[in-house]
């Protein structure tokens, strides 16, 4: 078992914000997350959209310990470990997370490091414990989702809300889980959010109640288009820096 840690695909002079990037998993796994699954690869688009709205900031990737879960949090665990244990030069750190790395990012949005929180098609179940997320928040799920519940993520949203936490809840029309329908709107939302949280006082738009579409910015794209542009963007970004927690998350 490899310590959790991050994979920095961007890492300027002097930079002192990161974006940091957590992809989804499985409800139970103890296996390897090896580097060439596809809920990693999954996130890299999201990284090269980063890098071009904030190239100021650092862009990594979160590894995890494992692929699942595992009724545990262990990628909330290994996440928080990686906030906790990140360079003192990093003050500010926007996390973006996908399906039950869109669970993990809610689960450490508390953070005082964290600057906003982006989950895409997050898993959040019934009962998923509140947590009092910092910064700019946004949840944003493909109405044909059928892995993790639209309903779910904007029944959360309204629980935030109701504790008194603003947050905008984007509904992806025509999108599923794996978000290959309308990538260009789903890099245009990463690049917007990471740009306000990091570079704006002012954190956007945000809605009181329900959800709204998200803006359509290119016409969708087909699987095989879509699956290029991931594959494209992964071999355009190579891994330049790797920094490991050096102490056990907490068990």
């Amino acid at each position: 078992m490899s310590p959790p840690g991050v994979d920095l695909v961007w890492n300027p002079a002097g930079a002192t914000d990161l974006v940091l990037l957590a992809h989804g998993g499985m409800e139970e796994s103890k296996a390897n997350p090896h580097a060439w699954r596809a809920p990693i690869l999954r996130m890299w688009p999201f990284a090269a959209a980063a890098r071009a709205a904030v190239p100021n900031a650092a862009v990594g990737l979160v590894r995890y310990r494992y692929r699942g879960w595992n009724g545990a949090a262990d990628p909330a665990m290994d996440l928080r470990a990686v906030l906790d244990e990140l360079p003192p030069v990093i003050r500010r750190v926007v996390l973006i997370g996908h399906s039950m790395g869109g669970r993990a990012v809610v689960a450490v949005g508390d953070h005082p490091r964290v600057a906003g929180v982006l989950a895409l098609a997050p898993w959040l179940p019934d009962g998923e414990p509140l947590t009092k997320l910092r910064g700019p928040v946004t949840f944003a799920h493909g109405t044909d989702d059928t892995i993790t519940d639209p309903r779910a993520t904007t029944a959360y949203a309204n629980r935030l809300r109701a504790a008194g936490t603003p947050v905008t809840v984007y509904a992806v029309t025509g999108e599923t889980h794996a978000m290959l329908h309308r990538p260009a709107d789903w890099n245009a939302l990463v690049a917007t959010f990471a740009a306000g949280a990091l570079t704006s006082s002012d954190p956007g738009p945000v809605s009181e109640a329900g959800t709204e579409p998200l803006p359509e910015c290119a016409p969708r794209s087909s699987l095989p288009a879509a699956v290029g542009s991931i594959a494209l963007a992964r071999l355009r970004l190579p891994v330049v820096e790797r920094f490991e927690v050096k102490s056990s998350p907490a068990q």
